[in-house]
């Protein structure tokens, strides 16, 4: 039996541009966010090669838009976790294991949003999502210092030591992942309430 040559083509702009970031997204998460091509995204999705210039200008807008969308759900999780709190110390420890969370349950997205190499200043809806986390930190920050930079040097910190346990996490310096996961959790949430407490 033969089969069609023809790729599908009743995609609607809408249908195309969702598609092609979901394309992106399962490349990441096989390949790493430098591997994988336009080219590649198109096949997956079922589309011709030209199909992802309607709606970005080359790989790197593609990423930006999927590191908006990983920022976009850091937020809202990071919120939620910090809202159970109502101590500034153990709003940022719970951050802190949020963010381990987030990093484990969201490869690819978390790869994209920190190890895609992308310019944030060229794409202004990314910089903004980045920055709604940082105001977001900032609020408990400022409880514990006044000084604008200090707030910086403990989110930064903080979000460092976080990162760390997140990197460790995947790497199995724990153990199994996703066994060692809760116990890495209550890791970064302790450290960074001792280095919230100490700042």
């Amino acid at each position: 039996m033969l089969m069609p040559t023809s790729r599908p083509t009743g995609l609607h702009h809408g249908d195309l541009r969702n598609a092609l970031l979901g394309a992106a997204l399962e490349l990441v998460a096989e390949r790493g966010a430098q591997g994988f091509t336009l080219a590649e995204t198109s096949r997956r999705a079922g589309v011709s090669v030209a199909a992802p210039y309607k709606h970005f200008a080359d790989k790197d807008a593609l990423l930006a838009e999927l590191a908006r969308t990983g920022y976009e759900r850091q937020h809202d999780l990071f919120q939620a976790a910090m809202s159970a709190e109502s101590d500034p110390a153990d709003q940022l420890a719970a951050f802190a294991a949020a963010y381990v969370a987030f990093a484990a349950e969201n490869k690819a997205l978390f790869e994209i949003t920190f190890a895609a190499g992308l310019e944030k200043q060229r794409y202004p809806a990314l910089a903004e999502a980045g920055d709604r986390v940082l105001r977001l930190l900032r609020g408990p920050a400022a409880q514990l210092t006044p000084e604008i930079a200090a707030q910086d040097d403990l989110i930064h910190t903080i979000g460092a030591a976080a990162h760390g346990f997140a990197a460790f996490l995947a790497e199995g310096i724990f153990g199994e992942p996703t066994a060692a996961l809760a116990a890495t959790q209550r890791r970064a949430r302790d450290a960074a309430r001792k280095l919230a407490l100490a700042h």
